[in-house]
């Protein structure tokens, strides 16, 4: 049963006690409908935890839904309202995934075809299910999400439920952050390592020239002195063989 979602709760959920899950020093998280597993994905993107805006557009997706839908389809039209959907995000893992190999995998052209309106072949979801903030601010990896129990429960509850449904799809964390929380599902048995695609560049806009020298459309020498170009040509060979080799097994 969801929490009672209002107007006012929807556009300021820090200030709603009825949507605070737990609390922990400078430490809160809150309720935003982001329960609904996709149970037929065949790829799961994991985030770090959903920020404010998305939190937002959940909440607000869910009470204009809720009066009219049932409580699966309020849930699903609310995450996927809420979920990473911007154009220059999409194309560079659309992109990316082609590049390794992921749409051959799949039997599809591209895996553009996964992202259109309707499909149910990816799971989008957060290494922290439920929106975190520290200091009333987005949570970006501080405190330590592992070594944290009040983030660690929500690593060991919910994205381990998430793993242990869907553990037969390949599995995609963008950034570190999610790289340590998914990596930790698997030393603990509930991932198998071959299915997570570790190394990958987050797909921001805002990483546009790692996600090029990644793709090779930058030569390594054209990089700037920010990009160390070389760890990202060993992750894009890589994980090129890693796909090939899940195509091989299940030849």
């Amino acid at each position: 049963m969801l929490p009672r979602i209002t107007s006012q709760n929807c556009h300021d959920p820090l200030k709603a006690p009825e949507l605070l899950l737990e609390a922990s020093g400078a430490i809160r998280i809150i309720y935003a409908p982001f329960d609904r597993i996709e149970m037929s994905a065949r790829l799961v993107v994991v985030g770090i935890t959903p920020g404010m805006t998305q939190a937002v557009n959940a909440l607000i997706a869910a009470k204009a839904a809720s009066n009219a839908l049932s409580l699966e389809a309020t849930l699903a039209k609310a995450k996927l309202t809420a979920s990473f959907s911007g154009s220059s995000i999409r194309n560079n893992l659309v992109a990316m995934l082609d590049a390794i190999g992921v749409a051959k995998h799949f039997g599809q052209q591209s895996t553009a075809a996964m992202f259109q309106p309707g499909a149910t072949d990816v799971h989008f979801t957060s290494a922290l299910r439920y929106p975190v903030f520290v200091d009333g601010k987005n949570y970006n990896g501080s405190p330590d999400m592992l070594s944290t129990p009040i983030l660690r429960k929500q690593i060991d509850t919910y994205l381990a439920e998430e793993a242990q449904l869907l553990g037969k799809a390949i599995w995609l964390p963008l950034g570190p952050k999610a790289e340590a929380a998914v990596s930790h599902l698997a030393k603990e048995g509930l991932l198998d390592p071959a299915r997570i695609l570790s190394g990958m560049p987050h797909p921001s806009g805002a990483n546009a020239e790692r996600v090029a020298v990644f793709l090779g459309r930058k030569k390594p020498e054209d990089a700037s002195r920010q990009t160390n170009p070389l760890p990202l040509i060993a992750a894009h060979q890589r994980l090129k063989a890693q796909i090939a080799n899940l195509e091989r097994n299940a030849a």
